[in-house]
């Protein structure tokens, strides 16, 4: 009975935390996983529900012989065995297998331009997998940013997927199915919101040591509000730092000033975003010193080095990177 407890408790401990529901369908791609995980289940356990059942009545009746009520009751047996305990299983199976089979095909790919003008991609974006986070580029724009994709509401966007380094794999549940970013290779992802929300995203391949602390928040915005955010990610810092420049500036840049790196994230407007480290910890002047001063405690194993300062040039640093919006 321990056992059975902990096994309940891990399983509800396991849903606890940041919602990634892949039940909880927000676009017309996750509602039709939806209904195939719940067909899927359906069609499964009804057919268990058939075999459990002939084995319990043999089981109750294992020192009785024959069928109760019937003549010739091992043919009858037989029959039983072999229609509902084997034919049943493999047909419910086949079935399960084809039409999830038809549900892939239909779903793979991405609207082209001979589709339907409501179908069509209406917009596209990069996604760069990195040990251990996300680069996000706006094609056609200067805009840059990291661990938060920003997209319009019932719009159509296409995420071309590439990886720096080892294989990644996005997954945004309530948006789409999980898509891999593979070493010189672009991938594509539909992603579709049908109402506004933050809807939270994982790496779903292990990646190393920082493989569970990389998350993505996709926002689906009104457009006029997408068009918005936008328009001012796109515009350059309007003032530049010393003390960020010979500290962080051969790692970082920030469009706007002396700082160009892109070995990591674009800090440009990294005050405006909602987390640091890949939604590690919530982005707060107080979280933001405590990264800067040691990285490594808060996400072992990232590549963010222990920069050498003072508390006065990180707290100076911090309001700086804060201001950042």
């Amino acid at each position: 009975m321990r056992v059975v407890a902990l096994g309940a408790a891990a399983l509800v401990l396991a849903g606890c935390g940041s919602k990634q529901d892949a039940l909880a369908a927000h676009s017309s791609a996750a509602h039709g996983i939806s209904s195939l995980w719940w067909n899927m289940l359906i069609g499964s356990s009804l057919a268990f529900g058939i075999v459990a059942c002939v084995l319990g009545m043999a089981w109750i009746r294992r020192r009785r012989p024959g069928v109760p009520g019937v003549r010739d009751g091992d043919r009858v047996a037989w029959g039983v065995v072999l229609g509902l305990g084997i034919a049943v299983p493999i047909l419910t199976i086949s079935a399960l297998f084809f039409y999830s089979d038809i549900f892939l095909i239909r779903q793979t790919g991405v609207p082209t331009a001979n589709a339907a003008p409501a179908d069509r991609v209406k917009l596209k974006v990069r996604v760069i997998g990195h040990q251990f986070w996300w680069e996000i580029r706006y094609p056609g724009t200067p805009v840059v940013t990291a661990n938060e994709l920003h997209i319009p509401v019932r719009t159509n966007v296409e995420v071309l997927l590439s990886t720096r380094d080892v294989i990644h794999s996005l997954w945004v549940p309530e948006l789409n199915k999980k898509t891999d970013l593979i070493p010189d290779q672009v991938n594509t992802l539909l992603l579709y919101a049908d109402k506004p929300g933050r809807y939270r995203g994982q790496c779903a391949e292990f990646c190393g040591l920082q493989h569970a602390h990389m998350g993505i928040y996709v926002f689906a915005q009104p457009a006029a509000a997408f068009h918005r955010w936008l328009a001012a990610q796109a515009r350059p810092a309007t003032r530049a730092s010393a003390l960020f420049d010979a500290k962080c500036g051969s790692c970082h840049q920030i469009r706007g000033t002396p700082a160009g790196s892109h070995v990591g994230p674009d800090l440009t407007h990294v005050g405006s975003r909602s987390s640091l480290a890949a939604l590690t910890i919530a982005n707060s002047p107080a979280r933001m010193r405590e990264w800067i001063h040691d990285p490594q405690r808060v996400k072992p194993g990232s590549a963010m080095p222990a920069v050498p300062l003072t508390n006065v040039q990180v707290n100076e640093l911090a309001s700086y990177l804060e201001g950042l919006r």
